[in-house]
């Protein structure tokens, strides 16, 4: 991927595993945005799932979702039309949801995935790039057939 730029966000759930990921991003040259939160204060995930969407759309870049299991970020950002986030708990989803589905966004549960493993989930879909041919008619039926 050319345009190392990124956004990020988590919610209390996932604050710990957002930190690592932004060190390790950094660390590799990526310009991170993180959205926040920024303490480890109960807060409300869809949030923070809209502000990393939007960001993902304004600025056609990768965005990172980090909560408690990665689901609630999924269920709210797959709410944006043109987001297409996947929930990915080792790499080869991480690699195939950038190869097959064109994922633009990666959720991440800080409390079912340990640091180390995420670390890999995350640099597998970083490093994929999207396949197109024979999965580009079915990525474009995900904003036309809902």
């Amino acid at each position: 991927m050319s345009d190392k730029r990124i956004v990020i966000g988590s919610d209390h759930a996932g604050l710990v595993l957002k930190r690592t990921f932004t060190d390790a991003l950094e660390a590799k040259g990526w310009e991170v945005t993180d959205v926040g939160p920024q303490e480890a204060a109960s807060v409300d995930y869809p949030d923070f799932a809209a502000k990393v969407c939007r960001t993902v759309l304004d600025e056609h870049i990768l965005g990172v979702l980090i909560c408690g299991t990665g689901i609630g970020m999924s269920m709210t950002a797959n709410r944006f039309k043109g987001i297409r986030a996947a929930t990915c708990a080792n790499e080869f989803q991480a690699a195939m949801s950038r190869a097959h589905n064109n994922a633009n966004v990666l959720c991440v549960g800080e409390r079912v995935t340990g640091a180390g493993a995420a670390l890999g989930i995350l640099d597998a879909f970083l490093e994929t790039d999207f396949e197109g041919g024979r999965h580009e008619r079915r990525v474009d039926k995900i904003d036309t057939a809902c």
